[in-house]
């Protein structure tokens, strides 16, 4: 079974179980994933600031603005099977809710999606190298949530636009 570490800022609504959320859509990508077999691991998801999240942005990736999600893989993909850690997801609650309330969703639906998001980058999976690696990462996304019962997100997207 993988470890699910989480960290939840002020920001993030106490009446949430922000940690069941992160252990369901983490163990959700993975099972889904080219590696459903993964076990004795670790992912941290830290639910944050916009603020936090764009300092990480500005010093890791040289954007100076804060965006949903960001992802930190610890191990190559070929590396997966041994790592301890598979690395961090962080969560900007400011941008999180803006982008739940334009999709007319709850915070945590969405948030649920950037956790499976994320989980599926530290995994390998990458939607900025081709049209297919996007499709395919987003089909995983499609089934991960499936399986959490939330509707696919892209189909929402696509009906809002």
């Amino acid at each position: 079974m993988i470890g699910v570490e989480t960290d939840v800022s002020d920001e993030w609504d106490p009446r949430i179980d922000w940690p069941a959320l992160a252990r369901s859509a983490v163990h959700a990508a993975i099972a889904h994933s080219r590696h459903p077999a993964l076990s004795d691991s670790e992912v941290s998801v830290k639910f944050t600031s916009d603020e936090e999240v764009r300092a990480l942005n500005a010093n890791w990736r040289q954007k100076d603005k804060p965006t949903n999600v960001l992802s930190f893989p610890m191990a190559e993909e070929d590396e997966l099977d041994g790592a301890q850690l598979l690395g961090d997801v962080v969560l900007a609650h400011g941008v999180c809710a803006a982008e739940a309330a334009e999709k007319g969703i709850a915070v945590e639906t969405h948030a649920a999606h950037l956790v499976v998001h994320g989980t599926l980058h530290l995994l390998g999976y990458d939607h900025e190298t081709s049209d297919e690696d996007a499709e395919e990462m987003e089909d995983l996304e499609r089934r991960a949530l499936a399986a959490l019962g939330i509707p696919d997100p892209y189909e929402l997207s696509e009906v809002q636009s």
